[in-house]
């Protein structure tokens, strides 16, 4: 994620669609899966801000992510 970042633009976006760990009924294995809570510490540890959630399916995450900057303290 961290060469992604970089290629990114400031404002650009990442989509991540990840199978809910949340949701104990998706047979897949657990290794395959993550919750929001992780998905969004790993996105904020390269750079990337959360933007939204998307209930678009039945099973998985859509989670947008947004390239930032951060001057002075204040985010832009």
């Amino acid at each position: 994620m961290t060469e992604i970042v970089k290629a990114l633009k400031l404002g650009g976006r990442v989509v991540l669609i990840e199978y809910s760990a949340e949701n104990p009924f998706i047979m897949i294995k657990r290794l395959h899966k993550m919750t929001q809570k992780q998905v969004k510490k790993e996105m904020q540890a390269v750079g990337l801000v959360f933007q939204e959630t998307k209930n678009l399916l039945p099973q998985d995450h859509f989670i947008v992510f947004r390239k930032s900057q951060i001057i002075a303290g204040a985010q832009i």
